[in-house]
């Protein structure tokens, strides 16, 4: 699937992004659906890597879609192509954001949650830059708009970010707070996040950072937790803690 962008180049040409997004693996539920749950891939990863370890946790309610990011030139890299949500550059909270990149992917992964049941819980977790996605898409829910100002469709009941940053956290306090509906969709929406304290990608500040970003601009159900000696990976015990989680804010039951 592609999405394309229009942008006023010079003059009155036209300058189009289109990208192209890659396989999306499922995992379907072994017992009954309760939630979908899209989970996002890091830098230069795919759905695949992620689906497997997905389908071994003891979540038999949950649907997982995994889709693959699309490829592009990545600033990071120095400009080196990968699969990646959006261009990201130095992470630094002053740095400029790829509004056009993020919002491509956020409508990606809203349109994969559109069609399912109304009954059905949504929610949308990741790893790294797949959980600065995550993140992105739970201030546009809360907002009510992609960056864009296109309107955000999905009710989203849980993110999940496990050793990610915050895209944007400047002035998002501001635009939450002018709004009644957007404060309200934030303090409802349950974050978890989760860090190690030897995050030499990400560092751990930035897991700090994010939380804290999120809380004192109206969510309130957020939840930070720390992983004393661990690196840009995860560990059992930190998925038994999102299995934990996702089990008890979504109300799913059976899961062990």
């Amino acid at each position: 699937m592609s999405y394309s962008h229009h942008t006023m180049g010079s003059g009155s040409r036209t300058a189009r992004r289109t990208f192209e997004f890659g396989r999306t693996h499922v995992v379907r539920p072994k017992g009954k659906h309760q939630a979908t749950i899209v989970w996002l891939h890091g830098l230069g990863d795919n759905g695949s890597s992620w689906s497997q370890l997905l389908e071994s946790l003891p979540l038999p309610n949950i649907k997982w879609i995994c889709p693959t990011a699309p490829t592009r030139p990545v600033a990071i890299l120095g400009g080196f192509p990968c699969t990646s949500w959006f261009d990201v550059g130095e992470l630094s909270e002053d740095g400029p954001e790829d509004w056009e990149g993020l919002d491509a992917s956020a409508a990606h992964i809203a349109n994969l949650l559109s069609t399912e049941p109304s009954d059905v819980k949504v929610g949308i977790g990741g790893f790294s830059m797949g959980a600065a996605m995550a993140l992105y898409s739970a201030t546009a829910y809360a907002l009510g708009r992609y960056g864009n100002g296109n309107p955000y469709p999905i009710n989203l009941r849980a993110v999940v970010g496990l050793s990610g940053w915050l895209p944007g956290s400047r002035g998002l306090r501001n635009r939450i707070e002018v709004s009644h509906e957007a404060a309200r969709r934030a303090a409802s929406l349950p974050i978890m996040l989760s860090h190690g304290t030897c995050d030499d990608v990400v560092p751990y500040k930035y897991g700090e950072k994010s939380a804290h970003s999120l809380s004192i601009s109206g969510f309130w159900s957020v939840t930070f937790k720390s992983y004393e000696g661990i690196g840009h990976y995860t560990v059992p015990k930190e998925m038994d803690e999102v299995c934990n989680w996702l089990t008890a804010r979504l109300g799913l039951e059976g899961s062990r």
